[in-house]
């Protein structure tokens, strides 16, 4: 293993050059996979409703794993990792502008009078569409002129991602209606991610880091 990463210290200029574009390639990774499934013509006899389904399902991914960033650097001590955590957060709404997409452009046809009758009459619309909104100020504000901009707001304004993830969970537990296994997995996970942003939990870790081996 790398003596930077051993050590606990992740240096700028290797995070630069090597991580962040790992990263980014790596978040691609499910884009390049659908649209290769897509020309091979390997999306199931309902194609629509499997490029809806998996980009939803990405969205969800990359929200939780922006939400795993604080509390695994308070537990491990790679601070560096909060270098990442704003464009995990990126592709989050990257992957759920696709999942919206999907819907506008490929199921409805941008027939804009049958969305609307979709928002009144099925909840799980209304609330996937409540995400997306939520999603939207936090991908605007996500730039460093931004941040300076905000100030302490910032923070205040980025706590969204607490309710959009949840309403994203709720969405997609309303959706499926009867195998509720991977919304439930979603929700323990983020269950869990919530309750290591508590203050006990906090100082549990920050204990569980000074404790000697």
């Amino acid at each position: 293993m790398p003596a930077w990463i051993y050590s606990g210290t992740i240096d700028s200029v290797t995070a630069q050059t090597l991580l962040k574009p790992a990263v980014f390639i790596a978040s691609l990774i499910p884009t390049i996979v659908l649209i290769y499934r897509a020309f091979t013509d390997n999306l199931g006899a309902n194609p629509i409703e499997a490029i809806r389904l998996f980009t939803g399902d990405w969205t969800l991914y990359f929200l939780l794993v922006t939400l795993t960033v604080t509390p695994l650097r308070h537990l491990t001590g790679h601070h560096g990792l909060i270098r990442y955590r704003r464009m995990l957060g990126l592709f989050a709404f990257y992957y759920a502008v696709l999942h919206v997409l999907s819907y506008i452009i490929l199921d409805q046809f941008f027939n804009w009078h049958a969305m609307w009758l979709d928002v009144l009459k099925r909840p799980y619309i209304t609330i996937g569409i409540a995400a997306f909104v939520l999603l939207i100020p936090l991908a605007l504000t996500s730039t460093k002129a931004m941040m300076r901009r905000f100030g302490g707001r910032w923070q205040r304004l980025h706590q969204l991602i607490y309710p959009a993830t949840i309403l994203g969970v709720l969405h997609y537990y309303w959706l499926v209606k009867a195998d509720v296994r991977m919304p439930l997995i979603f929700a323990g996970l983020l269950a869990v991610l919530l309750v290591l942003r508590l203050p006990p939990a906090k100082r549990l870790i920050l204990q569980l880091r000074q404790s000697p081996a």
